[in-house]
């Protein structure tokens, strides 16, 4: 399998995609709550793992799977028909003080994930990675750059999406920087490492994440946050 450097997705929207059944963990999450109701609406068949507590908040026409994203067993027989796994799992509100959660939790999701994958014969992998490298919150980057170790190892298609801060509904803060980044973005010692760790929107993450729903690779895609921007 080979591996590509990162990509842009394309300038324009595709009228008529080719229609996918997609298996989405973490649909009710900050992520999944934007992206499965896009999908739904561009014609693409959603099964949604959940935990029971959670039923109740999938968006109309997504198909419902109640399991644990930890325990493969809970929901493997019902991953088929699926061709296409969207992986969203993690610890809300990565903090450097939750170090075991990320392996407890980000790091064994994945491992599930690909058995399930193996069984249900899914053909392509789309992950919720991190940027990296990265100055700070280095539990959280290496434990998501371990689970694109494993997934690469798979032999899968396989799509990371590398945002670093994603903006939207209770995530505004950032804002107040943004005039930094507009300044380091600029200025040729540090342009680099502030496209890399860049701030992007929900919407524009939901573009990457339907473009990659969308566009499988035959190896491994790579979109990082100037790639993201540009969907």
């Amino acid at each position: 399998m080979t591996t590509s450097h990162p990509q842009p997705c394309p300038a324009t929207e595709r009228e008529n995609p080719a229609r996918r059944c997609v298996f989405v963990t973490g649909a009710t999450g900050f992520m999944g709550r934007a992206l499965v109701p896009e999908l739904l609406r561009r014609g693409h068949r959603v099964r949604a793992l959940v935990r029971t507590a959670s039923l109740s908040r999938l968006p109309a026409g997504c198909e419902a799977v109640n399991g644990d994203a930890l325990e493969v067993e809970s929901f493997v027989q019902q991953v088929t028909p699926a061709d296409t796994w969207v992986h969203l799992v993690g610890v809300s509100h990565p903090a450097p003080w939750k170090a075991r959660a990320f392996a407890e939790v980000d790091l064994a999701s994945v491992r599930a994930a690909l058995a399930a994958t193996r069984i249900a014969g899914i053909r392509h992998f789309i992950y919720l990675s991190v940027a990296q490298p990265a100055p700070v919150m280095r539990a959280y980057v290496a434990m998501r750059t371990r689970g694109e170790k494993l997934i690469r190892r798979s032999g899968l298609a396989a799509t990371m999406v590398r945002p670093w801060y994603v903006l939207g509904p209770g995530r505004y803060w950032p804002r107040v920087l943004l005039p930094v980044y507009w300044l380091i973005e600029r200025l040729p010692a540090t342009r680099a490492g502030a496209l890399r760790l860049g701030l992007v929107t929900r919407e524009q993450m939901t573009r990457a994440l339907v473009d990659a729903v969308e566009s499988p690779p035959a190896g491994t895609r790579i979109l990082d946050v100037p790639a993201i921007r540009q969907c």
